[in-house]
């Protein structure tokens, strides 16, 4: 899936896996990051997308990509084709971002996952939606599912649960999930889980609810509560929010932020512009010539 920066184009969304998302979508503009295709959406019209497709009947997956994702999206083929059954996949990162406007192919804006989470339940209340939050801490979806309520009038929550570690592999706790999911009937699940965790149980839950849409939002349960601090909204503007998640959490993000996303980072960018003057240096030969 590698390459460089460029070739928007339209193109139609994906058919879903079952008879109820069927019918094709609209033709969405696509930006490609680095060799992998990004729909150019902003928050506002990711949010009015998913809500209209819930109305239609088609249900979805969005992949709220940042650079790490990116970079296994690039490098690791199993990855790659499991997020290629998404019907989504917006830009979570100002690298990507500023990658884009480089390469003269700008995505509209950053898509946070920690940001729909809010602004997707905000909206969804509006047209009496319903969502269930999986994942995360004991305890901790509980009580960001009552900062939801709380914040967003004519949201329905229609369940809550935070499996145990290592459920993934024990077949009565993923029956249970499933069970739980088939009676709550949800039009969006918010998957807090962490990157693969969350887009490998999507995959698998996804065709039980195929008029939901499912959203992997990795730590956003916990910035709901105020567990953990979201940076402000002037440092995730500059693109430096990595840099205060690593001041938090060192330990466990020194190697995927240091070690593997900032050289990952500084190559996004140079072959944007790579690509960038590739085409003008052949034009200016062309003329020459």
């Amino acid at each position: 899936m590698g390459g460089d920066v460029g070739e928007v184009s339209d193109i139609d969304a994906k058919q879903a896996h079952s008879d109820n998302r069927a019918k094709p979508q609209a033709a969405i503009a696509m930006v490609e990051v680095h060799g992998v295709a990004m729909h150019a959406l902003s928050e506002e019209q990711t949010n009015a997308h998913v809500l209209d497709e819930i109305e239609a009947g088609r249900g979805g997956w969005v992949v709220t990509a940042n650079l790490d994702h990116l970079r296994r999206l690039v490098r690791d083929p199993s990855y790659g084709e499991l997020c290629e059954g998404a019907d989504l996949i917006v830009a979570d990162g100002m690298p990507l971002i500023w990658a884009s406007r480089i390469a003269g192919t700008p995505l509209p804006e950053r898509v946070a996952g920690s940001s729909l989470v809010s602004t997707l339940s905000e909206q969804a209340g509006r047209r009496g939606r319903s969502v269930y939050l999986l994942g995360a801490q004991d305890g901790v979806a509980e009580a960001a599912a009552k900062v939801l309520d709380q914040r967003c009038a004519g949201l329905k929550i229609a369940g809550v649960y935070s499996p145990p570690y290592g459920f993934a592999h024990e077949g009565e706790e993923m029956r249970k999930i499933e069970r739980l999911l088939d009676r709550a009937r949800p039009d969006i699940v918010y998957v807090a889980l962490g990157s693969p965790k969350q887009e490998l149980l999507i995959n698998q839950l996804r065709d039980r609810l195929p008029g939901a849409w499912w959203v992997g939002v990795g730590i956003s349960f916990s910035y709901l509560t105020g567990d953990v601090r979201r940076a402000p909204r002037w440092v995730r503007a500059t693109g430096l929010e990595w840099a205060y998640r690593l001041f938090q959490e060192p330990r466990r993000l020194f190697k995927r932020y240091l070690v593997q996303g900032v050289p990952f980072g500084l190559w996004l960018l140079l072959r944007a512009l790579i690509g960038r003057l590739r085409p003008q240096r052949r034009a200016r030969l062309a003329d020459y010539g």
